[in-house]
């Protein structure tokens, strides 16, 4: 292999500007004098860039407190209805509603599950998951059992 045959490979490097005279970019940086386009922070093609108008993101208000989703994550809500495709005396808990696809793993973990009363439950089943009162009356009707009612219970 000789010189001759090697590929003529040149990177170019990125421009410095704003260097002082001797570069050829100093001063105004290539950027022409004064008006928008030679001034920094948001440019016209920015995609947030509204005219010079208030931007959406500062029209609208802060989000405090307790409706704020970052503060207060609610439960993914499970109706009786859904647990009728378990088998009868079955033991119910976040594991168990993962495996048969009811809920979603990383969401069940985020936010936790709470069992509610929609719809008839048709099997006797065993629950260990936070769960509302009318569910609770509707499992105890079906023959079913209810451990651990309140998420921070131990048992």
């Amino acid at each position: 292999m000789n010189q001759q045959s090697l590929s003529n490979v040149i990177k170019q490097r990125s421009k410095r500007v704003g260097r002082g005279p001797g570069s050829g970019k100093g001063k105004t940086a290539g950027r022409g004098t004064k008006g928008q386009k030679a001034r920094g922070k948001i440019s016209i093609n920015h995609p947030h860039f509204e005219g010079g108008q208030r931007s959406l993101i500062k029209r609208l208000p802060y989000k405090r407190g307790k409706g704020n989703s970052k503060t207060s994550k609610k439960p993914l809500v499970v109706n009786l209805k859904v647990l009728n495709i378990l088998p009868k005396g079955q033991v119910i808990d976040l594991a168990t509603l993962i495996k048969f696809g009811i809920v979603n793993k990383e969401d069940a973990n985020r936010f936790g599950v709470k069992i509610l009363g929609g719809g008839n439950l048709n099997n006797s089943v065993t629950i260990s998951l936070p769960i509302s009162k009318k569910a609770t009356g509707k499992i105890l009707k079906a023959g079913g059992k209810v451990i651990g009612n309140n998420p921070k219970s131990k048992e």
